[in-house]
């Protein structure tokens, strides 16, 4: 009975047990309506992950069948996404066999299963809190970064010729070689601009027609009518029927090669896929658990490497149009889902006719949607250490590798704060006329000081990178204190940490102090503090004396030490 009763605690079952037949014409228009996004965007994801464009038709029909019966939100689209495209080809092309698809679809499968895996062990251990690495400006500069990338790729299939360089410089040093040595194919560039002038126009003139679908409708058309087919390059027919699990040709060797981008591209996709997932699920007043979502999408990776696709999340493009069309439960999915097996099962001969230009304007439009500059020059201005590690992402993810670039910029997230902790705000507190209890000295400089009492407070944890520097300005206070010192009390309740360097500090200070005749004092200081002082064996030291609830407390038990 226990599977039984697993089976069925499944959101997709849980949703079809709970389901109303006032939905059902919403999901099934839902469906058909995203069925034209998914074949033109999954084929051309694929292409710009290096593999074969057929194999995103793989990568989108099973994945969403997985995510229907596992997925916790009832209207994510999941499928082939340009953020993970880069990615993909980075990690497989290396290991793949010169003019050999297979071995490299094989590769891009075994990718697909690595990244599955680890993010349904990820959610079984619970560690949907890791993409919380992922900050805002990250996530900024990674976006900008991605779509950089997609768009210079896609240049040379748009305007019909090939480069063979490496990197994003070398890329775009070949591209304008090429144009100016005149390698422009007019031809296939009439077509890819062409298609790419369909998509925009129809994206800015008439937005309930979906421009893309247009584009390829028309293009593949015109090839049949044109007979272009032998004069510019086209996708090619599908392969008759489904493909079965298959990694022939991939030894354990390129298993071990793939298990590091695929961490990378298991990160990426669970962030991308956690913040739609949140987004949506607030539009509609439903909670998303982030657990969940991850195994979700590990289990959806896993049953798309397995049928010959490769790595996935949830797309910010046709999850829109899904919840625009009125979708209300997965089942819009599934129907878009089936929708394209039967284009592939019943019609695989027409993308014979499909010119690799206009997948090429599918892709760039696609991908200039990621740009945001706006966003860039919003976080210079509000900060210009955000905006450098943003910067700094979309410097390394366009310039050295997507994976290290984002490393780098996590790498350069902590830096900075431990940089912020290393110097923290600190500053003396004074008694202000117009205002009960004790203030900033820098925003209140009309406040006067107590005399023979020194107060202040340091907006930070204590450890190994700021101790000396408290221990110094406590110091400096003192010596510049207009009378003489008696008491030294630190507000103490910014201080979240300690660690047995501080400590060292704090009882170099509290010596220095008491050879001086001066008390050292804490209010307001956390029990965990306390308790770490006392483990750290210096609790006969910093006695329970020297403890006070709240600055006021200690201000009154520096006005009651003549009387004692």
């Amino acid at each position: 009975m226990k599977p039984l009763s697993s089976l069925a605690a499944l959101p997709g079952i849980v949703t079809a047990r709970q389901y109303r037949r006032e939905w059902l014409r919403d999901d099934i228009t839902a469906g058909l309506v995203l069925t034209a996004l998914l074949i033109p965007a999954g084929m051309g994801y694929a292409e710009a992950a290096g593999l074969p464009a057929y194999t995103g038709l793989y990568a989108t029909i099973v994945p969403l069948l997985a995510y229907a019966l596992c997925g916790p939100s009832r209207i994510l689209v999941l499928g082939p996404d340009s953020s993970l495209a880069p990615l993909i080809a980075a990690a497989v092309l290396p290991l793949a066999v010169a003019d050999d698809p297979a071995t490299a679809i094989a590769l891009a499968g075994v990718l697909g299963v690595l990244v599955g895996l680890i993010l349904l062990l990820g959610g079984f251990l619970r560690l949907g809190f890791v993409t919380e690495l992922l900050s805002k400006p990250i996530r900024l500069g990674y976006l900008n970064a991605i779509a950089l990338i997609v768009l210079v790729g896609q240049v040379p299939k748009l305007l019909g010729f090939a480069v063979d360089a490496d990197g994003l410089l070398g890329e775009i040093a070949e591209i304008g070689r090429a144009l100016g040595s005149g390698a422009v194919q007019p031809l296939a560039a009439a077509v890819g601009l062409g298609s790419l002038a369909v998509i925009v126009g129809f994206r800015l003139l008439l937005p309930a027609v979906p421009g893309v679908l247009v584009a390829v409708v028309g293009a593949i058309v015109l090839s049949a009518a044109a007979g272009l087919t032998g004069d510019i390059g086209m996708v090619g027919a599908l392969p008759s029927g489904f493909p079965l699990p298959s990694f022939g040709g991939v030894d354990w060797g390129a298993v071990g090669r793939l298990a590091g981008p695929a961490a990378g591209i298991a990160l990426i996709a669970f962030a991308d896929t956690g913040v739609l997932s949140r987004t949506f699920a607030a539009r509609h007043g439903t909670e998303v658990n982030g657990n969940t979502e991850m195994k979700a999408i590990g289990v959806a990776n896993i049953a798309g490497g397995l049928f010959g696709g490769f790595p996935i999340s949830a797309s910010g493009s046709r999850t829109p149009v899904a919840e625009q069309s009125g979708a209300h439960t997965q089942l819009a999915g599934v129907v878009g889902a089936a929708a394209v097996l039967l284009f592939v099962l019943v019609a695989p001969g027409v993308t014979a006719y499909l010119p690799d230009a206009t997948l090429a304007a599918v892709v760039i439009v696609a991908a200039s949607a990621l740009i945001d500059v706006g966003g860039l020059v919003r976080m210079w201005r509000m900060s210009r250490v955000e905006f450098a590690l943003a910067a700094a992402a979309l410097l390394g993810v366009a310039l050295v590798g997507v994976l290290q670039g984002i490393l780098v910029a996590i790498g350069l997230s902590f830096l900075a704060v431990v940089v912020r902790a290393w110097q923290p705000y600190r500053t003396e507190l004074v008694r202000t006329p117009a205002r009960p209890g004790f203030h900033d000295i820098e925003r209140h400089p009309d406040g006067h000081r107590i005399p023979g009492l020194v107060l202040v407070r340091f907006d930070a944890p204590l450890f190994f990178a700021n101790g000396e520097i408290f221990d110094s300005y406590v110091r400096s206070v003192v010596a510049r204190a207009p009378t003489p010192v008696e008491w030294v009390v630190v507000a103490a309740e910014p201080i979240t940490g300690l660690d047995t360097t501080a400590v060292d500090e704090l009882v170099d200070l509290d010596r220095f102090l008491e050879s001086r005749g001066i008390r050292l004092a804490f209010a307001e200081m956390k029990g965990p503090i306390k308790d770490r002082l006392i483990r750290f064996g210096v609790g006969d030291r910093f006695g329970p004396g020297h403890f006070y609830p709240t600055v006021e407390a200690a201000v009154e038990a520096f006005g009651r030490r003549a009387e004692s």
